[in-house]
């Protein structure tokens, strides 16, 4: 397969492969923040070209503080991928959204630190629109897909994305539902963030293992719990997934502005930014700044 792969996958927790790609090879792909998390895997899903990177690892080796979300979202862009799916694990802080549920943020809260963000600093200032976080074209597709796929679908929430690795405490949990949010995970506000930054459509499948620990009558949440549900989930998403790459291949065209997220972005003089700022960023500026 030599097309260029415009759609990339990022695996969560339970989705470490993906078995139905054909023409499978892998690609070890280096970019200026070093390594992503494990080698991409570029194939074809239903004659679709695909990339699929699992964000823990192959073998889930690393915590969510650990990833290396700059350089997963870096190797999808110098892959030439325009449109991000991605599929987490997540805990639910409603009632109404039940282990094994799905959900489709539309908005994020982020309470994540001590983790790399953003593709700017050192050397240039930019700051991305993030007010509207998640592609609604690429969202839609997802929704419509995990209906499809006889799911039980919850279309928008808000995500609230903690640093972890441990899972929260009952007064965090708590305090984040007196919040109105949704559901809780670990990884996703980064990811969408760096998406943004890097002009990628990006959407989120929720994937519902656990009530936190605010219910009352639920046990708290443990680690045997959430891998029972996520084996699940699991079929769930790669159906889900797969019915979604389709309908996204039968609209190439982007027409959510995603695609141009950075006009007007940067805040840096062009003749201030130097040659090594320009080397390491230069597949997000050479758009914008004329060298």
């Amino acid at each position: 397969m030599s097309e260029t792969p415009r759609i990339g996958v990022i695996g969560g927790s339970g989705l470490y492969a993906f078995a139905d790609l054909t023409e499978a090879r892998e690609i070890a792909v280096d970019t200026p923040f070093g390594a992503p998390s494990d080698a991409i895997v570029v194939g074809a899903l239903d004659g679709v070209p695909v990339a699929f990177l699992t964000r823990h690892g192959r073998g889930h080796r690393l915590l969510p503080g650990d990833i290396n979300y700059r350089a997963n979202v870096y190797a999808f862009k110098s892959l030439g991928v325009t449109r991000v799916l991605s599929a987490s694990a997540v805990g639910s802080m409603k009632e109404a959204i039940r282990p094994r549920d799905v959900v489709l943020p539309d908005q994020f809260i982020d309470r994540t630190h001590g983790r790399a963000s953003t593709f700017f600093g050192g050397g240039v200032a930019a700051h991305v629109a993030f007010a509207d976080p998640v592609c609604p074209v690429t969202r839609r597709a997802l929704s419509d897909a995990a209906r499809a796929s006889g799911a039980s679908v919850h279309d928008g929430g808000t995500y609230l994305c903690m640093e972890g690795p441990a899972f929260s405490t009952r007064a965090e949990s708590l305090l984040h539902r007196s919040w109105g949010v949704d559901v809780v995970g670990m990884t996703n506000a980064t990811e969408a963030k760096l998406a943004r930054e890097a002009e990628l459509c990006y959407a989120t499948l929720a994937l519902v293992t656990d009530y936190d620990c605010w219910h009352a009558d639920e046990e708290a949440v443990s680690v045997g719990a959430v891998i029972e549900n996520l084996k699940a989930n699991a079929a769930v998403a790669a159906a889900t997934i797969r019915a979604a790459v389709a309908a996204l291949a039968r609209t190439p065209e982007r027409a959510c502005g995603c695609a141009d997220a950075l006009a007007g972005a940067v805040i840096s003089s062009p003749a201030a930014i130097g040659a090594d700022v320009r080397a390491r960023l230069g597949i997000l500026l050479d758009k914008y700044v004329s060298r």
